[in-house]
């Protein structure tokens, strides 16, 4: 009986520790990841906002097309933070082989390998995620890009960047812990 007992509790641990999402999963986040002090920062035209560190530095854009919040902690040298992109964009995702291809196709450009891509969901809406390596001037450099669809008019892309070798994991579960405070608003 104790045997049992001890492997269902096993089990147990096993599937609370990977009940993050997929990316949370692939760079082993724990949950319990603590941010610090945030505030919640709007994007210009009222589109999304997203909790941010409150001593990190942010820059605001938008245009007919888009609208975005660009921020990182520039108290840290590059190969020490994180880099992250949020653009609401006034058009539709369709994730299909084109999509995947013209993807591919950019990393290459920008001689970036492939690591890992799949469709998934992110807060309750269809998504596609793709995880990069390459090197960027003389930094080693990993990019995570998801591109959300919100509905047929407006998506989103969420992009992480992280330079150097040091500390990796841990600088993308910070940004994806920042990005999961995103709020759609609800856009026509």
């Amino acid at each position: 009986m104790k045997l049992i007992i001890r492997v269902a509790l096993i089990v147990l641990l096993v599937i609370s520790c990977k009940s993050g999402d997929e990316i949370e999963n692939e760079f082993s986040c724990n949950s319990s990841f603590f941010l610090g002090e945030t505030k919640t920062v709007f994007d210009t035209k009222n589109k999304f906002s997203a909790k941010i560190p409150k001593h990190w530095k942010i820059n605001l854009f938008n245009d007919e097309m888009q609208s975005s919040i660009y921020f990182a902690d520039t108290t840290k040298q590059l190969k020490k933070t994180v880099l992250i992109d949020i653009t609401q964009l006034s058009k539709a995702y369709k994730f299909d082989e084109k999509f995947k291809r013209l993807l591919f196709e950019n990393d290459s450009l920008l001689q970036l390998k492939n690591v890992k891509s799949n469709n998934y969901n992110f807060n309750k809406y269809p998504a596609y995620y793709s995880i990069s390596k390459g090197k960027k001037g003389k930094f080693s450099y990993q990019i995570i890009n998801i591109f959300v669809q919100q509905n047929d008019r407006n998506s989103f892309h969420l992009k992480t960047e992280v330079y150097g070798e040091k500390a990796v994991s841990s600088r993308f579960c910070k940004a994806i812990k920042l990005l999961k405070s995103i709020t759609f608003n609800e856009s026509e």
